[in-house]
Order: structure tokens, then C-alpha cells, then sequence
């Protein structure tokens, strides 16, 4: 945003430590914390400022804005049979959950593009259907060129209080036009620019998984892997849902550090690094989803019981039914101690636990490269040992997210190189996408399921089970020996523990 227009932003000041902000009565709030609020006085220290944005849900809902979604199918030779069939039918099954006022567009790609519905107001939904119900497989993957077309469409009825969304899927790799990830990933990029995401649905073990993850996760939209076409249909209701949810869009996030605390990296996410400054931009943001700025800091050495600024922070955001953005401005300070304890005693153990998350999905990203280049040996070995340092990671901070993410990653290493590997690959993935991006759904919890041996949660004398649903048939993953039970002591203002029992009782 151009330095002129900040002129007209409704803007909200408030330069406390303070973690809890946002407009009264805006469906957004901002969260501001830090993962060391006492860091050690006479050395270098790390830490990590998170920067949070959580979609609240608004008790009296106001008059829903129209969406904008462009529905884009792969026609190609390969979606012959159930696959086209399921695609079309999940397709109008996915259009009952819009309004007259809602804008529609279809397109089909193979050797090229078509417009199959252009962009139009659904106030005759029956013409669309009967539009959807002709599409019949043909030709090649000009995935690039569908995409393209999917974005025209929706330009021509864009505006800024329309969510902008197109849905993707695709069984194949691309072969005509533009075909590599990082192609899609700067292509994700320019169109998050505009306010428009894209979600993509990957279908049976044959897609270029790395492509579309790489074209969801850089313009900010949802990935998810499809094995079955008969599971097409529940993935794109979900997907219209998370549409229809949308609370805020057009977001970034700046933090200026002050001299002498060196912003490092920002985790899981594109990041504009230059001296102290750094910005983020993130696209859309839906009711009860967080999505977060994860900034490594290294502060300096210096005198006891002096508070040291972290950070100077703004977010700007727009309310999906307001055209003026807002601004929140806030600062987060750290203060010095001599006692190595009390730093420890005043960590914050959801940011650690998001930074291990984050980290782990690093190592499972290069782990999967060096699979792909053929280096089984050494992918299988990076697994292993982020499995088990994540499964340590999950018992220090009684996460039971992290020793499940672990035992994703013991899977996926004791199966590196088998005849089932692409079906590992693309429910790894999946996960780790969803980790990046903070855009979790049904997709995401069977792929994380699948690859968890349906474990269950259990806390004892505390009433609260957390068990995560069978695999779902037909996957064709099994799980690796693992541990019988892991006992992860809860806090101690509770009673009971945490037991995590692979399934079969092993």
C-alpha cells in the first residue's frame, strides 16, 4: 500500500506489551506476544515474536457480503470415468451453498482453456448445472492457461468487499504452458496482490502435488489431497463453506525492530526482510481461524532488570464489509534478568510449540526434496530424527500436536521408497501445507490421520478424549512401530495426564 493512502486508515494506537487488541465489535482480533518475556542480561539471546490474527466468530452475524468463486476443472484424457463424474457432481453439489448475488464462473482446461460459465450472477442456477453436466474429458493439461482464464473471470465482477476465490482440480501434471512450481508459485503470488486465492485439489497419486501446493500456499489458499474421487464432493462443500466464512481481507503485518535486535527469519512464510524492517502480507482470513507472523530475533546483552523493545508492530487489515482498511499499532518489550529459571518460567509454550511445528515442517520439506531427487538413505534419515525430536518436543510441552506431527514423520521415513511412497508424499504434504499456511480442514485431519495410525488423545480423570477418526479406506498407508504409550505430565493446576496410544495397542 502506497504511503499516501495510510492517510485515510481508521487507525487504533496502542503502544503497550499488551497481547489482546482489535476494533470493539470488529470480527478480527490481534494478538502480540512474545516467547520470552524475560530473556538473560549479559549474553545474546533468541526468541520469537508471534504476531496474530484470530477471525472471531460474531454472535449476531451481519448481512453476508456476495462471493466471487471461479470453479476450475481439469478436463484431460486422464479425468475419464468416475473422476470427471465425481468432479462434476461434488461441482453442483458445492454451487447449493450460493446466493442469487453470488458470481460464478467455470472453466475447463486441456489443450487450452474455456469459459464453460462465464462470470455471472447465479440467479439461474439450473443453466450452470446443465453447463457443469456437459463437461467431458479431452486432450491435455493446460493447467496454466485455466488458471489464467479463472482469474479474467473473476476480475470482471471484482470488488474489494468480494471474497475472490478460485478452485482448482486437477489428477495430472501439467504438460501444456507454464509448468513448473515455482512458475505457479510466483503466479500465486501476484494474484494474492490482487485479493485472490486459490485453493487446489489434487486428486488420485498422478498430480504434481509440489506445483499445486507451491500456487495454494504463495497466494495464501488451501491444498488438499483427494485419493478418491468419491470424497470430491465433501472437500468442495468444505471449501465453499470456508468461502462463505471470510471475515477480513487484504492483511500485512510490519514489525520494525530498533537497533541491536536483528530480525533473523520469519517462519512458514514469504517475508520482506531489509535491516530492521519486515513485512508480511497475508490474503484472507475466515471466522474461528488464526493465522500468525512467527519472527526469530536475536536480542543483545544488556543490564539487569532493563526492559529491551522487540519490536514496533503494525497491522493493517480490511473487514470483508468495509472498503476503509484499519490499523493497529502496538509494541512488545522484553525485560532483562539474571536467573536463567526465570527465563525459562516465562516461556510461552504455544509459541514454542508453533516455532517446533514450523521448524518441523522444514526438515519434513527437505526431507521430501531428497526423497524426490532419489536420495532415499538420507531423506529416511532426516525423517527419523525430526520424528524424534518432535516427539521430545511433544512431551516437554505436553503437545500433543507435536508428537503426532512426529509420528506423520516416523511414517513417512520408515516408508521412503516404497511402492506406495506417493501416497505417503501427498498426505505428508497436505499436512505440512496446512502447518505453513494455518489453513486446516477435514482434508487435512484424515491426511494426518492416515498418517497417525488413528491414535487417540486421552485425559484421564479430566473427561476430554481427543480421538482422531479411522484412516479412510483405501489410503493404503500403515503405520510404523512406534512406542506402546507416551505419558505426558500436564500442568500443574490439572489433574490427570496425557496418554497417546498408537491404534491396535502396540
Amino acid at each position: 500500500m502506497k504511503t499516501h493512502t495510510v492517510l485515510f486508515l481508521l487507525c487504533l494506537i496502542i503502544l503497550l506489551d499488551f497481547p489482546a487488541l482489535g476494533w470493539s465489535g470488529d470480527p478480527i482480533q490481534i494478538r502480540v506476544d512474545l516467547a520470552h518475556p524475560r530473556i538473560p542480561a549479559q549474553k545474546q539471546y533468541k526468541t520469537y515474536l508471534k504476531v496474530g490474527l484470530v477471525g472471531l466468530d460474531q454472535k449476531e452475524k451481519p448481512a453476508r457480503q456476495p462471493v466471487n468463486v471461479a470453479i476450475v476443472l481439469d478436463r484431460s484424457g486422464s479425468m475419464s470415468g468416475p473422476k470427471i463424474e465425481h468432479a462434476r457432481q461434488a461441482a453442483v453439489e458445492a454451487l447449493q451453498r450460493l446466493g442469487g448475488d453470488d458470481i460464478i464462473s467455470v472453466v475447463t482446461f486441456d489443450d487450452g482453456a474455456e469459459s464453460v460459465v462465464p462470470a455471472t450472477k447465479l440467479t439461474n442456477q439450473a443453466d450452470v448445472v446443465a453447463a457443469i453436466q456437459r463437461i467431458t474429458p479431452r486432450g491435455r493439461t493446460a493447467l496454466f492457461a485455466g488458471l489464467s482464464r479463472a482469474a479474467d473471470e473473476l476480475r470482471k465482477f471484482k470488488t474489494p468487499q468480494m471474497v475472490n476465490r478460485i478452485v482448482l482440480l486437477s489428477d495430472g501434471i501439467a504438460n501444456v504452458g507454464p509448468a513448473s512450481a515455482d512458475e505457479m508459485g510466483r503466479y500465486g503470488v501476484s494474484l494474492a496482490k490482487e485479493s485472490i486465492s486459490v485453493t487446489t485439489l489434487g486428486l488420485g497419486l498422478d498430480y504434481n502435488e509440489k506445483l499445486l501446493a507451491q500456487l495454494a500456499q504463495h497466494s495464501d489458499g488451501n491444498h488438499a489431497f483427494i485419493k478418491e474421487p468419491g470424497d470430491l464432493a465433501s472437500v468442495f462443500t468444505e471449501e465453499f463453506g470456508d468461502i462463505l466464512s471470510v471475515v477480513a481481507q487484504e492483511m500485512r503485518v510490519k514489525i520494525q525492530c530498533p537497533e541491536g535486535v536483528r530480525p533473523v527469519r520469519v517462519l512458514g512464510r514469504d517475508a520482506s526482510i531489509r535491516g530492521g524492517s519486515v513485512e508480511v502480507a497475508m490474503n484472507q482470513l475466515r471466522a474461528g481461524q488464526e493465522k500468525y507472523v512467527l519472527l526469530e530475533v536475536d536480542v543483545p546483552a544488556g543490564e539487569v532488570s532493563t526492559t529491551q523493545l522487540i519490536g514496533n508492530v503494525e497491522v493493517i487489515y480490511r473487514r470483508n464489509d468495509e472498503s476503509t482498511p484499519k490499523q493497529v499499532l502496538a509494541s512488545m518489550k522484553a525485560t532483562r534478568v539474571n536467573d536463567d529459571k526465570e527465563v525459562e518460567s516465562s516461556a510461552s509454550t504455544p509459541i514454542l510449540v508453533e516455532v517446533a511445528k514450523q521448524i518441523g515442517v522444514e526438515r519434513q520439506m527437505i526431507a521430501v526434496k531428497l526423497s524426490d531427487e532419489g536420495k532415499t538413505k538420507e531423506a529416511e534419515k532426516l525423517f527419523l530424527e525430526n520424528a524424534g525430536t518432535l516427539q521430545l518436543l511433544g512431551q516437554k510441552y505436553r503437545s500433543p500436536e507435536l508428537y503426532i506431527q512426529g509420528n506423520a514423520n516416523y511414517t513417512l521415513g520408515s516408508n521412503a521408497g516404497s511402492e506406495s511412497w506417493q501416497a505417503y508424499r501427498n498426505a505428508g504434504q497436505t499436512m505440512a501445507n496446512a502447518t505453513l499456511t494455518q489453513n486446516g480442514s477435514s482434508n487435512t485431519t484424515s491426511n494426518v490421520t492416515a498418517l497417525n495410525g488413528s491414535q487417540a488423545v486421552n485425559v484421564p480423570q479430566l473427561n476430554s478424549t481427543i480421538t482422531l477418526p479411522s484412516a479412510p479406506a483405501g489410503l493404503g498407508i500403515h503405520l510404523g512401530q512406534q512406542p506402546a504409550a507416551i505419558i505426558m505430565s500436564l500442568p500443574q493446576s490439572s489433574s490427570g495426564t496425557i496418554i497417546l496410544k498408537p491404534s491396535g495397542g502396540r
